[in-house]
């Protein structure tokens, strides 16, 4: 930096020179700091922005398990019940007995006496020690041939033929109970298609070509048309419906599995939007008129019903205001929604429909006072300059939500038929999951559509307690089960 000459031997213009040149340093050096503070201000924000995302996990957001990259430590929500792991006193086991009806019985015989050795090869055995070994029979495909008679009248010398059953349509094919096992195997247990080939040479020594468990799949499908009409028109009836979705790969490309239950039924549908859209096209929430639980997604609400949040969600968001922003308020407001769920769950146990009012007027109290305590908690926004609204950030977002959306967070302590969670959706849509990290992707829409059919039968044929190899050979006999 240049000294700066004696101001005193200076005249008045080489003075007016020298101050005009400080002050343009000045001005520079303003431009400068203003222009570093935005850009460290603008930094700060981005780094917060990325250790918010490397901070999320499935603990204390919806992220999936499978995203984690490291285990994250566990927080479990429950609360001790103060027994011991393992079977509880009274607890009836489900070990092997042995059966009074034995298939085969071997005799193993006695020679001698095991102490003199004298031959008792003659002797009657007056008393038998038991045991019994449970074991799965040599496996092997039946075999039933059908004929038909051929029978020459005698009056006028013609050929009559008998009938074979309307299922036997080909001179040789497989029946019902081996298209239901390979479905079952492929949709249910995700077992893949060339691996599932390879399952019935090694068990049944008979190789199925995948080209006809992919039939068997589109027949089961076809007689399941009836079944899904009638699953839905009974999902849109319901007073309360479960609603999820979640990502998979179609043709390589993502697309979007749309979940929507009740504890009796299960529906499925496969479609390139997430949003409204695609709930417009699976026609379930475009007539809905009952309670949606559903986890926040903004396109719920386009849909006239009442709503319902998961507070499993709330839970987790709570967990990450915690821990990320020091939000001490979160901590007693997942405290308050764990006693308001306990109050619930001992009300209905006694026989109660709902809680009294003052339990109530209570939670609500308190619910209010921590809302409010968590939005004194936050800084004054200040504006940026720029034009539009200013970002609100994390915190003030999701005290907005517990603000506005307060009746439908709360939604289970007023209506007892209202669940704390979404868990049910949640529950139904994880075997998607594994899906996808078996297979990857369908290979066409329509394998995509034929496995959201299937899923959904089988589904509510387990939710119902329904043997499902006979409810899916049922469907294929055009008996498929009905839930009306």
């Amino acid at each position: 930096m240049e000294e700066l000459p004696d101001l005193s031997n200076l005249s008045h213009p080489e003075k007016d020179s020298v101050i005009k040149m400080l002050w343009e340093m000045v001005v520079e050096l303003k431009a400068t700091n203003f222009k570093l503070e935005t850009q460290n201000r603008m930094l700060e924000k981005r780094v917060k922005k990325l250790e918010d995302q490397i901070a999320k996990n499935s603990g204390n957001s919806s992220k999936p398990p499978s995203s984690d990259t490291k285990p994250p430590r566990t927080k479990s929500q429950r609360k001790s019940t103060g027994k011991k792991s393992g079977g509880q006193s009274g607890h009836k086991g489900h070990g092997l007995k042995m059966s009074s009806t034995p298939d085969h019985i071997e005799i193993h015989k006695v020679s001698s006496c095991d102490h003199c050795h004298h031959p008792l090869g003659l002797e009657m055995a007056h008393d038998f020690d038991r045991r019994q070994v449970f074991d799965i029979p040599l496996l092997a495909l039946e075999v039933t041939e059908h004929l038909v008679e051929i029978k020459e009248c005698t009056q006028c010398g013609e050929d009559s033929r008998g009938q074979f059953p309307s299922k036997v349509l080909a001179p040789v094919q497989y029946g019902d109970r081996v298209k239901v096992l390979s479905v079952y195997l492929n949709q249910y247990q995700l077992m893949p298609l060339q691996r599932l080939t390879e399952y019935f040479e090694d068990v049944f020594g008979q190789r199925i070509s995948e080209a006809t468990i992919l039939k068997f799949k589109n027949q089961l499908s076809n007689s399941l048309e009836k079944f899904e009409c009638q699953v839905k028109d009974k999902l849109i009836k319901s007073s309360v419906v479960h609603f999820d979705e979640t990502g998979h790969r179609v043709k390589g490309k993502r697309q979007w599995l749309h979940s929507s239950g009740t504890n009796s039924l299960t529906h499925y549908a496969s479609h390139k939007k997430r949003g409204a859209e695609a709930m417009e096209a699976i026609g379930i929430l475009s007539e809905y008129k009952g309670r949606a639980i559903h986890d926040f997604w903004s396109s719920y609400y386009k849909f006239d019903c009442d709503h319902g949040l998961c507070n499993s969600h709330h839970f987790r968001d709570l967990t990450f205001l915690e821990e990320r922003y020091d939000q001490t308020w979160s901590k007693s407001m997942k405290r308050l929604l764990g006693d308001m769920h306990k109050a619930v769950e001992v009300s209905r146990e006694r026989g109660h429909s709902k809680l009294s009012s003052k339990a109530i007027k209570k939670f609500e109290f308190r619910y209010k006072n921590l809302v409010t305590r968590g939005f004194n908690k936050q800084p004054e926004i200040k504006p940026t300059g720029r034009r539009g609204r200013p970002k609100k950030g994390d915190v003030l977002n999701f005290l907005e939500r517990l603000h506005d959306r307060k009746d439908e967070v709360l939604a289970f302590m007023h209506d007892f038929n209202v669940p704390f969670t979404n868990n049910l959706a949640e529950r139904d849509i994880r075997m998607v999951k594994v899906q996808q990290k078996i297979s990857g992707t369908f290979r066409t829409q329509e394998g995509a559509d034929v496995f959201c059919r299937i899923r959904s039968y089988i589904s509510t044929c387990r939710k119902n307690s329904v043997k499902i190899l006979k409810a899916m050979t049922d469907a294929l006999q055009g008996r498929a089960f009905l839930t009306c």
